[in-house]
Order: structure tokens, then C-alpha cells, then sequence
């Protein structure tokens, strides 16, 4: 009579770990490249909401090139207070002026 033994071996346990390793070697950075993209582009897209908001205020409240903004006031013009994925603050900046982010590495959030 005879008996087998089923399972795996430690070399084809090793080598199935060493593909693994290998895949994730791959992905990681591309993963984290994406990441940092679509942060930098909803920090745009958040910019631009400001913008809007801004330009909107303006136009009710009168305001001129170059006058000071009320964040607050203009914040009112949006849904929500937009905040930075990436952790960066926004400047709102005098009237005529875009906004800006405060985040400049990896990639520089700018309109």
C-alpha cells in the first residue's frame, strides 16, 4: 500500500512568495504615483471652486482688482470648505489674483 503526502514543498512556497514580492516591487510605485496625481488634481479642481466663489462675491459685494478677500464670506459661495488632500493650506488672495496651495511637493498645486 502505498501513501502520498500532498502539499507544497518549502522551494514552491518560495518561489510563490518571491513572485509576490516581485508584483508588489511593481505596483507600489505606480500605485503611489496615481495617488499623488489625483491629489494634486483635486486640489485644482478645489482652486478653481474658490475662484468661482470668489469671482461671485466680488460681483455682489462690489469689490475691485486688488481688494481683499473675506474667506469666510466667499466660503458661503461654496458647498463645503474646500480642503487640500495633500494636507497644504489655501491662500485666497486679493481679488484679481488666483488662489493658491501651499503644497508644492511632490507636485506643485497650481491653477
Amino acid at each position: 500500500m502505498k501513501t502520498s503526502k500532498l502539499g507544497f514543498t518549502l522551494l514552491e512556497i518560495m518561489i510563490v512568495v518571491a513572485i509576490i514580492g516581485l508584483l508588489a516591487a511593481l505596483a507600489i510605485p505606480s500605485f503611489m504615483k496615481a495617488r499623488t496625481t489625483s491629489q494634486q488634481k483635486a486640489c485644482i479642481n478645489n482652486l478653481r471652486q474658490i475662484e468661482s466663489g470668489k469671482e461671485q462675491w466680488a460681483l455682489e459685494a462690489r469689490k475691485r482688482q486688488g481688494d481683499a478677500t473675506d474667506v469666510t464670506a466667499i466660503n458661503s459661495y461654496l458647498k463645503l470648505a474646500p480642503a487640500c488632500p495633500s494636507s497644504g493650506t489655501y491662500d485666497y488672495t486679493v481679488i484679481g489674483t488666483d488662489a493658491t496651495c501651499t503644497m508644492t511637493y511632490p507636485l506643485l498645486h497650481t491653477l
